[in-house]
């Protein structure tokens, strides 16, 4: 069961745990999985691009203090986006895997300002990863709520509506039990963690490896 959750604890966590690196993915690219096992709905709703009966179904396992998810949704995702997401081949659904405190604040602030809004969601998620630097990577702990505020603030938040997004204790569980059932259910151990159509692939992959996998099911 998740630790309940307040301003000063959130504080104090982020104090002691500094953004990580992504955890070294141990298990087997290529292993298959249930699509109907991952599309079971959790706690928190998915929030997914793409049309909602496109033939491939891509799950992304990320936290958002991981330096190779960032790459890869900088240098790769709008490829794929552009190619299959856009064309309705492919629906895409983000969930979350935090590494450490601040990236589960982070998802939960995405949340926060999205408001179920699947496009405003992904749009919060490319600043935050684009951000890094500003929030995730700082050495004073300090600066990390301030650097999140930032981009709040540029969304339109205020101050309240900030803190009482990260005091929202079913949004906490709720992020924190996508994280749990990925581990447990699909025996992810690192991020990013991608399923397409329920194959496996651990990493960072380029276009080139994701159409490797999910041009066959296009073809059938």
């Amino acid at each position: 069961m998740s630790p309940m959750l307040n301003r000063r604890t959130l504080i104090a966590a982020l104090a002691a745990t500094s953004a990580l690196p992504a955890l070294p993915a141990f298990a087997a690219d290529g292993d298959k999985v249930s699509l109907l096992e991952l599309a079971v709905p959790g706690p928190i709703p998915d929030i997914s691009i793409g049309k909602p009966d496109a033939p491939v179904k891509v799950y992304e396992y990320a936290s958002m203090t991981c330096p190779h998810c960032a790459r890869f949704d900088k240098e790769v995702f709008p490829a794929i986006k552009q190619k299959y997401i856009d064309t309705g081949k492919v629906q895409w659904t983000m969930r979350e895997f935090p590494l450490d405190p601040r990236a589960t604040a982070g998802f939960m602030l995405a949340r926060c300002i999205a408001n179920n809004d699947a496009t405003k969601y992904y749009t919060v998620l490319d600043v935050l990863f684009a951000q890094q630097d500003n929030w995730a990577f700082v050495d004073d702990a300090k600066q990390v709520l301030p650097g999140l505020f930032a981009i709040a603030k540029q969304s339109g938040f205020t101050q309240e509506q900030f803190q009482a997004c990260l005091k929202d204790q079913a949004l906490y569980a709720g992020v924190n039990a996508v994280k749990d059932r990925g581990e447990k259910v699909f025996n992810i151990d690192g991020t990013p963690t991608f399923f397409i159509n329920g194959v496996r692939k651990s990493g960072e992959i380029s276009l080139d490896e994701f159409s490797q996998t999910a041009d066959p099911f296009l073809k059938s």
